[in-house]
């Protein structure tokens, strides 16, 4: 089956009756409540501009009781955690990571079952869409973007704004009806359920304080001890804008990281000589820290890991071009999203002969699995077939 039934029609959910939760004993009741529901709908809204960790500012629920907007800000959000850890509770989501690192941060924990509709929809040829775009696709329903850019951490949200926030769980039900529907029509619904639990595994973890120098925009033009000054330096400003939870070019520029990267400083003279350094090295203790890293980071040689890493045997390197370009073929087949089917690093994988590689396990495997190790072992090849597709000859 393809497309939304032409016997469904589907209303506007009646946002008027959604609860505003504000106090402990409310949030727990409602938490009582939602705890013997099937599924659930949840979404979050979160600031991450002004502080180092993202800032919950709202968290929205929906079940067959009603509509739930729970402010984080007045209550504490801890007794989620409890109904997170019901295997009985099917959470529904759209595009969850973020959502699943601030509910992390936030309760301790996350659901411990999630239907991600935006990973469900690339099994059916969506190519990650939007709520709204896929609320408009299967539901004929379009969403309202006027409050999309609110700041959330304010009070009073207006009726507006609360009816957005409403609007990204109450149609989720009802999306996960059709698409779940479709998916075993296509016999595709055990794909999207194991691609949900790879998401949900990939737990919410902040990135390593150590590579943080290469998320610095130029950092990997960098050389010898240079390499390793703006590894130390970067190290630093990581974690001290972790301990006073501000973002991180709040205590160091990208500019002034590189520069002192490049000029490795030897005194506090010359370290507010450079360019981009300014006020924001708030005391004298920081500036000491800092030349500190400047002078372990000359002691240290850094070396830059490839994608996939470097033990890929160079001969096979050819090889990668062949089996994503089939790989892409596939996907356009199947109507799945490539980047659903395969990336270049779980080519990469293979081509590694990591026993955790994607590729070799589950409906991967018996998609495109088998058809990239013949590819690999020279079994097979690739040809045009005279109408822009690519097509499979084996020997």
């Amino acid at each position: 089956m393809h497309g939304k039934p032409a016997t469904t029609r589907w209303k506007l959910a009646d946002l008027s009756n959604y609860q505003w939760i504000d106090d402990d004993r409310r949030l727990v009741e409602v938490c009582e409540s939602i705890a013997s529901a099937e599924r659930v709908a949840i979404d979050t809204e979160f600031h991450r501009e002004r502080t180092y960790f993202p800032e919950l500012a709202l968290v929205q629920i929906a079940d067959p009781s009603g509509t739930y907007l729970i402010d984080p800000l007045a209550c504490d959000v801890s007794p989620l955690a409890d109904v997170f850890a019901r295997h009985t509770i099917t959470w529904l989501a759209h595009a969850s990571q973020q959502d699943l690192e601030v509910l992390e941060i936030a309760t301790g924990t996350t659901p411990s079952t999630i239907f991600d509709t935006q990973i469900a929809a690339g099994f059916i040829g969506m190519s990650t869409p939007s709520l709204a775009s896929l609320v408009s696709s299967k539901l004929g329903i379009n969403l309202s973007k006027g409050d999309r850019l609110t700041d959330w951490m304010r009070r009073p949200l207006t009726p507006a704004q609360c009816t957005y926030a409403a609007n990204d769980v109450v149609h989720l039900d009802q999306v996960y009806t059709l698409i779940t529907r479709e998916l075993a029509d296509l016999d595709r619904l055990d794909w999207a359920l194991e691609a949900c639990r790879e998401a949900l595994g990939r737990r919410p973890d902040l990135a390593s304080s150590d590579d943080a120098w290469l998320r610095v925009k130029d950092a990997r033009s960098l050389k010898g001890e240079a390499r390793g000054v703006a590894q130390a330096v970067a190290r630093w400003r990581d974690l001290r804008a972790r301990e006073l939870n501000v973002p991180v070019r709040r205590i160091l520029s990208d500019m002034a990281l590189v520069s002192i990267a490049q000029q490795a400083p030897k005194t506090s003279g010359e370290l507010m000589a450079l360019r981009g350094v300014d006020g924001r090295l708030g005391h004298g203790s920081d500036v000491n820290e800092l030349l500190a890293a400047v002078a372990r980071g000359k002691e240290t040689k850094v070396v830059i890991e490839q994608a996939g890493g470097d033990d890929v045997d160079k001969r096979l390197k050819p090889a990668v071009t062949l089996m994503t370009a089939w790989i892409s073929e596939l996907a356009r087949q199947q109507r799945i999203d490539p980047a659903l089917l395969g990336t270049r690093a779980d080519v990469d994988a293979l081509l590694r002969r990591d026993p955790h590689c994607r590729l070799v396990h589950g409906w991967r495997r018996d998609i495109v699995g088998g058809d990239l190790e013949d590819i690999l072992a020279g079994r097979a090849g690739l040809s045009f077939d005279g109408k822009g597709h690519l097509r499979l000859i084996r020997e």
